[in-house]
């Protein structure tokens, strides 16, 4: 009996451990008024960061209450799975959706949709595909088009290896709609200069530890690559730690990122990095919060809402 006892006890005090980091440190700034709930992939990224940080702006000038939660790692889908389920069974007035998993998500999207709570889709799109075929719905998608980024990098690799390389990427989580996207455009733009070759591609899951480590591989197995192209900035900046590694100087590689995070900006300036695709992730929080309070509001929206993006170069700096 006493063994049963102590048994629930640390049950319980387990599920109040992982419990109190998503609600803990949520405070109703603004009561009675509509609660949306940001939900993005991690806080270990800036990009999560910046788009936290656009969400709370409007979120102070629209008075409304806003919770930000995230799963520690990008690759954690279970996590933020789980973060959904229990947003919908406290009821918040609306979500905001980054998903780890485009498809993975799409079966607490249909609860949210059960529930009566909206769903916007950011930055990443969920399987539009698996979505219709569950019956499941988002209010709108808002975010960059990642498939133009990559191809306006994919263009730049070949401009500045004039038309002649070997080129490596660092790829996002295979199966993400963004990672493949940027992928995908990416090799659209690089097809035009038929003397420039992909002679390797590997994932690096968006992290810029593993990005040192796959580019550090990639170096010595592909002693002759001129160019990489990572899929994220996080990924770029390990390439450009592997790349001092390895002794070689920031002219030998070309280094191409996706993001525009300050400190990739800041590689670029030294001229470590030589281009980044700029999002505006402030903007995609700020205009999540926005369109979510319209919802709300009985307000039609568009159904797909696309955020500018350009290529920063130090030309353009």
């Amino acid at each position: 009996m006493k063994q049963s006892i102590f048994i629930r006890i640390i049950v319980f005090s387990l599920i109040a451990a992982l419990t109190l980091p998503l609600w803990g440190c949520y405070k109703e700034e603004f009561p009675g008024r509509p609660t949306v709930a940001l939900v993005v992939k991690t806080l270990n990224n800036p990009f999560f960061n910046d788009m936290q940080a656009g969400a709370e702006q409007m979120a102070r000038e629209l008075e409304i209450n806003l919770i930000v939660q995230a799963a520690e790692r990008e690759v954690d889908v279970e996590q933020q799975v789980q973060i959904v389920e229990n947003l919908i069974q406290r009821r918040v007035d609306a979500i905001l959706l980054t998903p780890s998993g485009s498809r993975e998500v799409v079966p607490v999207i249909s609860r949210a949709n059960r529930a009566g709570i909206p769903v916007l889709n950011l930055d990443t799109r969920v399987d539009m595909d698996l979505l219709a075929r569950d019956n499941a719905e988002i209010a709108t998608f808002i975010g960059s088009d990642n498939y133009e980024g990559g191809y306006l990098a994919g263009r730049f690799v070949g401009e500045a290896l004039n038309g002649r390389g070997k080129v490596a990427i660092l790829e996002g989580i295979p199966g993400h709609e963004t990672a493949d996207s940027r992928q995908r455009g990416f090799m659209a733009g690089l097809s035009e200069f038929p003397d420039v070759q992909v002679v390797t591609s590997q994932t690096a899951n968006w992290e810029r530890n593993l990005g040192y480590n796959v580019f550090e591989n990639m170096l010595q197995s592909f002693s002759d690559v001129n160019a990489v192209f990572a899929a994220n900035d996080l990924m770029a900046l390990g390439a450009v730690e592997a790349i001092a590694s390895s002794g070689r100087s920031a002219n030998d590689v070309i280094v191409v990122g996706f993001d525009a995070h300050s400190e990739a900006v800041e590689a670029i300036r030294r001229g470590s990095m030589h281009a980044t695709v700029a999002q505006n992730p402030f903007e995609i929080g700020r205009a999540g919060v926005e369109y979510a309070y319209k919802v709300l509001n009985g307000e039609e929206i568009p159904d797909d809402i696309t955020i500018e993006i350009r290529l920063i170069t130090r030309d353009n700096l």
